[in-house]
């Protein structure tokens, strides 16, 4: 292992990793706070916190620039959306990790035309199939509603039953 080229040419500098840790735990903080669109990329750095490479800086370095073109993204509410409607959306793709062939989810559940909620993760398990991976997504979403709901319910009146969009119609049509 010691003679591959590989490992020896992308291990960071032992003085920027803790700046390189640093700013992806800004980003995180970010992402967390207001910047919900940051998740995918921050998730992809997050992958590599333990030995951090130069291609890893030129990564981060690119988030920031995004962020910057993009000040004046961030979550809104709007009190002239219909109260009591929850808008719940779920993905996921398949076997999109190169390693380990494991698909991501995601949802995000939308309340006066703002997130309140959101996820992205790796699946536990590796799906056999598109459909199975929407399904796993689809079922973490529909977690997700029942508490929301719960939730709304303590405080306000939910106008009507949530309804969670999913873009395949081969898990829509499932009985």
């Amino acid at each position: 292992m010691q003679t591959c080229p590989c490992l020896k040419d992308c291990r960071l500098h032992k003085s920027l990793k803790p700046k390189t840790l640093i700013s992806i735990g800004a980003l995180m903080y970010l992402m967390v706070g207001t910047r919900p669109d940051l998740a995918y990329g921050v998730g992809f750095l997050s992958t590599s916190l333990e030995n951090p490479s130069a291609e890893d800086i030129v990564r981060v370095k690119r988030v920031f620039r995004y962020i910057a073109g993009t000040v004046g993204y961030g979550i809104t509410y709007c009190a002239t959306e219909t109260k009591g409607v929850l808008h719940c959306y779920s993905d996921s793709d398949f076997g999109g990790c190169t390693k380990t062939s494991r698909s991501t989810s995601g949802y995000v559940m939308i309340y006066l035309g703002g997130a309140i909620s959101g996820c992205r993760q790796r699946q536990a398990i590796v799906a056999t199939s598109t459909t199975e991976a929407e399904v796993i997504a689809a079922s973490e979403a529909a977690k997700e509603i029942i508490w929301l709901c719960r939730l709304i319910q303590g405080i306000v009146n939910l106008g009507e039953i949530p309804t969670l969009q999913e873009g395949n119609s081969k898990v829509v049509t499932q009985p």
